[in-house]
């Protein structure tokens, strides 16, 4: 587990804050944070004010990464690009998580080194994470003002035969009780979304299209709902294009590997991060490694019907 806690002694009286930016190599903002998440410790109970003054025996709850190995596959002073494998958490998201892409990042450049966007636990491909504050701080803002240009290769459902594009808003969704999908499309109430697809095969034996899919925007789950949306959900997805019954089995770890592979299509959703696109002094293009095209076999040739209405 990355989150491990750590006894310190603190020989003299100083604020908390103090002592977690000198110990940790923080600033005040990011030491007080540390506060903020109940991750300063004293007599094993949580510190809340964040002007109190520390003596003594104290512990603190912070990230310790544990690499397996992972390495970036681009490398430069600013940043850093992995390709990520299917299943693993970008970040964790609870202190108990377990090996995440973090791990790797920390332990290759160091504690402010931090992912600057992320991807779905099963989708594959590149990741960018800055090596520095400043450049975290530049990234993150050219992702806001979508100047980093992505796109992603998919397995679908079904034959397509052209290009085409789809332009229908997104929206969070309010109410699990009807569906277990993230969001949905809403043309009175949704954010403007817009997704590009290129044709690039079919194949017959698992009567599947191979897609390249270009967002124009950042919506929460915009390709997987802009697919499911013109009825050609993406392979191995669990929350869109399938029942609402083995979406529930799924999301309380009840569906069999089995199960999942008839119902879905695939063991694994079939969403892979292939290219990046961006400039940081000099104009970037970056394109995953990984032989996505090559994962059809991993298809199931046989499959239930996929269900393209809300239940």
């Amino acid at each position: 587990m990355p989150f491990v806690i750590e006894d310190f002694h603190v020989e003299e009286s100083v604020p908390g804050f103090v002592f977690l930016m000198r110990t940790f190599g923080l600033s005040q903002g990011e030491a007080q944070r540390v506060i903020d998440r109940e991750r300063l410790l004293i007599n094993g109970h949580p510190m809340t004010d964040k002007s109190a003054r520390i003596e003594g025996k104290v512990q603190v709850v912070h990230f310790q990464p544990q690499p397996q190995g992972n390495a970036p596959i681009f490398v430069t002073p600013d940043f850093l690009v992995f390709d990520k494998p299917s299943g693993i958490l970008v970040h964790p998201n609870r202190t108990q998580s377990p090996y995440t892409l973090l791990d790797e990042i920390r332990a290759h450049s160091g504690q402010h080194a931090n992912a600057v966007h992320r991807i779905d636990q099963e989708t594959s491909g590149l990741v960018l994470a800055s090596r520095h504050k400043k450049a975290e701080t530049f990234l993150k803002g050219a992702f806001e003002r979508k100047t980093i240009r992505k796109s992603y290769l998919a397995w679908v459902d079904g034959k397509i035969a052209d290009n085409f594009s789809v332009d229908a808003p997104i929206r969070i969704n309010p109410d699990y009780s009807q569906t277990k999908h993230k969001v949905f499309v809403d043309f009175e109430r949704g954010k403007e979304a817009k997704t590009l697809f290129e044709v690039i095969e079919y194949d017959p034996e698992h009567d599947a299209t191979l897609l390249r899919c270009r967002p124009l925007t950042g919506r929460t789950h915009q390709i997987r709902i802009h697919l499911f949306h013109v009825k050609h959900a993406i392979l191995g997805d669990p929350i869109y294009g399938t029942t609402f019954g083995v979406t529930t089995e799924y999301l309380e770890e009840r569906l069999s590997p089995e199960e999942r592979l008839y119902h879905t299509g695939a063991s694994r959703l079939m969403l892979h991060a292939q290219t990046l696109e961006f400039t940081y002094g000099n104009p970037f293009y970056i394109e995953s490694r990984f032989d996505f095209e090559g994962t059809k076999k991993e298809l199931a040739r046989e499959r239930g019907e996929k269900r393209y209405s809300e239940e």
